[in-house]
């Protein structure tokens, strides 16, 4: 970076830069993690056995933090170190699947905010008579698409409904797609002949989702059916640029999953991208309180912590299953 003509490129010179922080945090974080470490191991070297509940106080964070480095170590794909751009769709169910949806997304702002990651809401379309009918929105953090990819699939909600007067149990379905989020000037070709555009003017059902413009867009990438929406900037022309490049990043998540599929099959197998028929994890709130994951059979019985943002159990048991080849 210091080098004579470093900045007159500067496309490069801003991935370089990129890079070069995301490096020097995760250095900083190892040499936080050896001091913290050292300072235990001192401590408990002079501890006479009076300062053991200060000792386990001081390895809470430090294990917490070790096991954020063992799950850094485990992505190695070319968009995992970056952002992401997550979509939720509102599944079968009707006005449960849509309220699911609105209850996921404020369940992955909850875990983003735990996590340091900044999250920017770019649609939300309100359901009829609640929820959403879909929602996209940017996470911005390291590995936040790496980390991201483990929740892609279909999620099961199992409750007794509140927009039932019977109050019967119901069950519904949301979907969650999760793309990388490239920069503006990402090298991904779509003819404009292959896209539908729509402007409308957004409504909205008020609240948190109040929408802050009448000039929202709609694209509609024709040969591969992917529809992205945007209704959050202050213009037309603004909410274009958005949309098109959330189009790009679900064309490349498209391109990511086709080739996983291929991998997969020459291994024998079928990739697991979540978008069969299954669920990848059930929420049941009733007659029990249980929320599995399908794919590695992690559970847990505290059903309201997850839906407050405790996913990292969930993500990590899925990273560690895929990276030891127990998930194609």
């Amino acid at each position: 970076m210091n080098a004579p003509g470093f900045w007159d490129d500067q496309e490069r010179a801003a991935r370089v830069s990129s890079e070069h922080a995301r490096v020097s945090r995760r250095l900083e974080g190892y040499r936080k993690l050896m001091s913290d470490y050292s300072d235990a191991t001192e401590l408990t070297a002079l501890d006479g056995g009076e300062m053991e509940d200060e000792i386990a106080a001081m390895l809470v964070p430090l294990r917490t933090e070790l096991e954020r480095m063992q799950e850094a170590a485990l992505f190695d794909g070319e968009y995992d170190a970056g952002d992401a751009v997550v979509t939720l769709q509102s599944g079968t169910g009707g006005t449960d699947a849509q309220d699911w949806a609105e209850m996921m997304l404020r369940m992955y702002e909850r875990w983003a905010s735990n996590r340091g990651f900044g999250v920017e809401l770019l649609e939300a379309s309100p359901g009829e008579e609640a929820g959403l009918k879909s929602t996209t929105f940017t996470v911005v953090g390291e590995n936040a698409y790496g980390i991201l990819k483990a929740e892609r699939g279909k999620h099961r909600l199992v409750r007794l409904s509140p927009f039932d007067q019977a109050h019967r149990r119901h069950t519904a379905f949301s979907t969650v797609i999760v793309a990388p989020l490239l920069p503006d000037d990402a090298a991904v070709e779509i003819d404009e002949g292959d896209l539908k555009i729509d402007t409308y003017r957004a409504q909205g059902a008020g609240g948190q989702h109040v929408n802050k413009t009448d000039s929202a867009v709609r694209i509609t990438h024709l040969p591969s059916g992917i529809v992205v929406q945007c209704q959050n900037e202050r213009s037309q022309s603004a909410n274009k640029q958005t949309a098109m490049r959330v189009l790009k990043a679900r064309l490349v998540e498209r391109a990511e999953e086709e080739r996983e599929e291929l991998l997969a099959k020459e291994r024998g197998g079928s990739a697991d991208t979540g978008f069969g028929g299954e669920s990848i994890r059930s929420y049941v709130l009733h007659p029990y309180q249980l929320v599995k994951d399908t794919r590695t059979g992690h559970e847990t019985g505290n059903a309201q912590a997850v839906l407050d943002g405790e996913l990292d159990p969930f993500i990590r048991e899925y990273l560690l299953a895929r990276a030891a080849g127990r998930i194609v």
